[in-house]
């Protein structure tokens, strides 16, 4: 089973993409994406941090950037926000990593962003929660969606899941109680595709989106 999103390695027979900040590197043997959460943004330590990410770029074990985007709800000032967004897409840019996205009530300007700098590297929207018609908007700009939790505690979501490709699509943990067991149980009961099925499906999206040495082109 593929978790491509999950705060704390809690299944190592698994594979596992471990959210990592720059302040927090350790070198535990798992794959792990770097960023900087738009709710840690200090200014203080940016650039720190920004040349903390890069530096990881290099290491094989790091295959995304992120947690990194937007939210709306927080204090953290939006054009800021904005800033650091942008440096670390321009980094996966150049860099050609994915790039594992926190959004909340701004998916049009990740969107907007998206095509301002002309990023072709494949984001993630984790955690994904909404309506079928803003999945289809983020799938027709090239994205790649990723469920957890919700799909267990928002029976809403299966409808969702039903009516997208499962191969632009991803499972995860997050930082919930859940086991990535639970979250394909669930996937497999809302999809009607056994378990070994779904396996197939993620890790052949995980190894195109994740492990292959490609340029993408937009």
């Amino acid at each position: 089973m593929v978790n491509i999103h999950t705060h704390a390695s809690k299944e190592p027979h698994q594979t596992e993409l471990i959210n990592l900040y720059p302040w927090e590197l350790h070198n535990n043997g798992h794959y792990f994406s770097i960023g900087i959460h738009p709710w840690y943004i200090d200014q203080d330590r940016l650039k720190t941090d920004l040349i903390t990410i890069e530096n990881q770029l290099a290491n094989p074990k790091v295959l995304a950037i992120g947690e990194c985007g937007l939210d709306k709800r927080i204090d953290i000032p939006f054009d800021l926000q904005i800033t650091v967004f942008k440096e670390q897409l321009l980094l996966a840019q150049t860099h050609q990593k994915p790039v594992i996205i926190h959004c909340v009530n701004a998916y049009q300007e990740v969107i907007k962003i998206k095509k301002e700098l002309q990023i072709s590297v494949p984001f993630i929207i984790h955690g994904f929660s909404k309506s079928l018609e803003l999945a289809n908007l983020l799938l027709k700009n090239d994205c790649y969606l990723s469920f957890g939790k919700y799909l267990i505690l928002n029976e809403n979501l299966g409808e969702v899941l039903n009516h997208i490709p499962l191969n632009q699509c991803f499972l995860e943990t997050d930082n919930t109680s859940f086991t990535i067991e639970d979250i394909y149980k669930k996937t497999s009961d809302l999809t009607k595709k056994t378990i070994p099925e779904l396996e197939i499906i993620f890790k052949s999206n995980f190894e195109k989106v994740f492990l292959q040495n490609k340029v993408y082109e937009s």
